[in-house]
């Protein structure tokens, strides 16, 4: 990968749990099971999934871990109107004053008074990474991305900086469908 590049991975749909949550979603003691590593460090995919419940309609949701301090749905805005809930623009883990939703699991189902959102597109980035990018944690920056036929420059990208981060650029499936994405591509930071 180039200096000048970052990578640029798709964040389908998915749910962040409390470890309460998972107990009454799944049953007492239950404990998540790792399906894939994910590209940040200590993050995963999971085994379980869950099922959404809004105004108009559901839709299931892979789970990732490790669990959290709050439960946290993240859904494209397209998404977000088929079931019908409304997910506020948000950097993760900010969720106050947002939309809360029913989630469904084997075992039971709860409902949560906020968290769901559409994660705001943003670049994870080391400390090193931040100084050979000239950028710092919070920055707001726009990325221009190269693809066949539907090339663009994404505005309002958010610079998280983390020694706990790796390099990489998370968008939802509709910024990815605008851009005609598919997997991952390579995108260059304007600052």
């Amino acid at each position: 990968m180039s200096e000048e590049k970052v990578l640029v991975e798709v964040s389908a749909r998915h749910i962040h749990l409390t470890d309460a949550d998972v107990e009454a979603l799944f049953g007492p003691g239950y404990q998540l099971t790792v399906k894939k590593e994910l590209s940040q460090p200590g993050q995963f995919a999971c085994n379980e999934k869950v099922t959404i419940k809004g105004e108009r309609g559901e839709l299931k949701l892979s789970v990732l871990g490790p669990t959290r301090s709050a439960t946290q749905v993240e859904l494209s805005l397209t998404e977000a109107r088929t079931v019908g809930v409304k997910a506020q623009i948000r950097e993760s883990g900010d969720i106050e004053g947002t939309s809360g939703i029913t989630v469904i699991g084997p075992a039971g189902t709860i409902e949560i008074d906020k968290g769901v959102i559409a994660a705001k597109r943003h670049i994870h980035m080391t400390p090193a990474d931040a100084e050979r990018f000239g950028v710092t944690n919070g920055q707001i920056v726009s990325v221009k991305i190269d693809t066949e036929g539907r090339s663009l420059t994404f505005g309002d990208t958010v610079i998280r900086v983390s020694d706990k981060y790796s390099l990489a650029m998370h968008i939802d499936t509709d910024e990815a469908n605008a851009a005609a994405i598919a997997g991952t591509a390579m995108g260059e930071i304007i600052r």
